[in-house]
């Protein structure tokens, strides 16, 4: 009877298609080749989306379909159904009455299932359908640790040698939260599971958020936050004094913000951090922003730039005296930028300094200055003082006022390869917010040489890349900012990504080169819209939203993300 309904509906599914023989015969050969359904085969060929084959199984076989993104899932039901048998049928536990297990599937044709789970649970099955990649997100995320364990149990596989702490005397300081003796090892121990997991999954920030009943843990991957873990309330101030302890901050002090940094050294590699901590209702969060050196040395060649871009940007950083602005918002890879450009340049025979706020990465062979503004050490007065140390390259972390633009733009204009950051939306933009800064437009025309904006976007990720239609209504409202015969991609989810269809990340650049004829323009009050036209036109320079569809085309990112980062032009 089963074998009867499954071709039905596979040949339902096929005649919805409309699949050439062809097709059928390639899912067919891989069908017998990884002894798999003959519907999953369509599936991964490419050949049947997920939704169609779930829509007609749930028509025909009459079960529930259930969202399983918007269904917030009891974590004690992980008692019910073991994690390997979660995985091995790929279900996920719903709800638990009485003598009856409701669980949620995605292959209905697996005769064996039903039977063994009553073995394993000694309940009733009841049971409603999901996709599998559903599945597969709600396995990962609710078969965490457990919210309510100590932390002696979440830490008893995680050695202590792990990790060194680099230079760092730690403080035997008594306060009313700092560690016992009995109790520091497993706080260690957590702290070192936290880090090591993030490294693992290269994330670029540790967030540890104070909640009513415990700590959550979540972690920045690839510029979007994941929940990773709860900590118990009672190892709340543990792990705080731990970290604080790390960071050289003090830890009697709790009604004030703190920054601090400590470096841990990996097998043989040692990684930066640096610390934020910020007092909120609940307790002090903190926010832990990893820095690896190593990311620096990929030069610029590998920030993602295109052919055209990099020659450009090559040819700007070898003059000797201007100013190069690197703009866009938080998080959009801008002092990675500038170290990178910064390491390139570093050599024996040039006098780099930087004044910033704070120093994100430690590089041998620079000179670097921390502003401390309350001391008075700011953007302005470090910047005059660096004049005077007869240097070759200045960086100046971020332009914020005023006198900063001032004193970076006349020193660029006498001898110095300026290089600074500014929040601005596109290239254009950075002109003209440079002049309502009040610099008078003639020094911005002499100084700038070249303004790059940049946004980050994700990577699909390359083991589950597959052709995406784009949606109608989609296509309507872009109207003719789409190429007609552009083939899109999209990552569907694996194990490789964590089911995000993401791995990793890569910059869209706008760069736009200063000429004579922009210099007139802005001395001549043209808006930043018209020096766009005018560089897109006559530069041919490539926008944000450009280089987007360059590396839609190119298979690199998705539309969704290109929209998502970048307006549309």
């Amino acid at each position: 009877m089963v074998a009867t309904i499954k071709d039905k509906i596979l040949k339902i599914l096929i005649d919805a298609q409309k699949l050439t023989k062809k097709e059928v015969n390639e899912a067919v050969a891989l069908q017998k080749k990884k002894k798999i359904g003959l519907d999953k085969a369509l599936i991964e060929k490419g050949h049947i989306k997920e939704q169609d084959l779930m829509a007609v199984l749930v028509r025909e076989l009459n079960i529930p379909f259930i969202n399983l993104s918007k269904y917030k899932i009891d974590p004690a039901l992980q008692e019910a159904i073991p994690e390997r048998t979660a995985r091995q049928y790929s279900i996920i536990p719903l709800s638990e009455l009485d003598y009856t297990l409701t669980i949620a599937l995605s292959d209905p044709f697996n005769i064996f299932l039903i039977d063994d789970l009553k073995n394993i649970t000694g309940k009733e099955i009841d049971v409603v359908m999901s996709t599998n990649s559903d599945i597969l997100k709600a396995i990962n995320t609710y078969y965490g640790v457990k919210t309510d364990i100590s932390v002696n149990e979440i830490t008893k596989d995680i050695q202590i040698e792990d990790f060194e702490i680099v230079s760092d005397q730690e403080r035997q300081e008594e306060d009313g939260g700092s560690v016992d003796g009995s109790e520091k090892a497993p706080i260690i121990r957590m702290i070192n599971l936290v880090v090591k997991e993030a490294l693992n999954r290269r994330a670029s920030d540790i967030h540890i958020e104070p909640e009513v009943d415990g700590m959550r843990v979540r972690y920045r991957i690839d510029g979007v936050l994941h929940d990773i873990l709860n900590i118990p309330k009672e190892n709340q101030n543990a792990v705080v004094v731990r970290i604080k302890i790390m960071s050289r901050l003090d830890i009697t002090t709790n009604q004030v913000p703190q920054d601090g940094r400590f470096k841990l050294k990996v097998g043989n590699k040692e990684v930066d951090f640096r610390v934020s901590i910020l007092p909120t209702t609940f307790g002090q969060k903190i926010v832990m922003r990893v820095l690896d050196k190593s990311k620096l040395a990929v030069g610029l060649e590998g920030l993602g730039f295109e052919e055209r871009s990099l020659k450009i940007f090559k040819e700007a950083i070898s003059k000797p005296f201007g100013m190069i602005l690197v703009t866009g918002p938080t998080g959009s890879g801008k002092s990675t930028t500038l170290y990178s450009i910064i390491s390139e340049l570093n050599t024996v025979e040039r006098n780099i300094i930087t004044v910033e706020d704070p120093v994100e990465y430690l590089i041998e062979g620079l000179t670097q200055i921390q502003a401390r503004a309350e001391i008075g050490l700011t953007f302005a007065a470090g910047l005059r003082a660096i004049l005077r140390q007869s240097p070759d390259i200045v960086m100046v972390g971020e332009i914020r006022d005023n006198e900063t633009a001032d004193i970076a733009i006349k020193a660029s204009l006498t001898g110095q390869l300026v290089f600074s950051t500014l929040h601005t939306n596109d290239a254009a933009g950075t002109l003209t917010r440079l002049v309502d800064m009040n610099v008078e437009p003639f020094l911005v025309a002499s100084s700038l040489v070249l303004v790059s904006a940049q946004r980050l976007c994700r990577k699909i990720c390359s083991k589950c890349k597959e052709k995406m239609d784009i949606p109608q209504e989609m296509r309507d409202r872009l109207q003719d900012k789409l190429p007609k015969d552009l083939t899109f991609y999209r990552g569907k989810g694996c194990e490789a990504c964590g089911q995000t269809g993401y791995l990793g990340r890569l910059g869209l650049t706008e760069l736009l080169e200063i000429d004579d004829v922009i210099r007139d323009m802005l001395i001549n009050g043209k808006s930043s819209d018209d020096i766009k036209e005018y560089a897109r036109r006559e530069k041919g320079m490539i926008t944000l939203w450009d280089d987007g569809i360059l590396k839609c085309k190119a298979g690199l990112t998705s539309l969704e993300e290109v929209l998502r980062i970048a307006t549309v032009e």
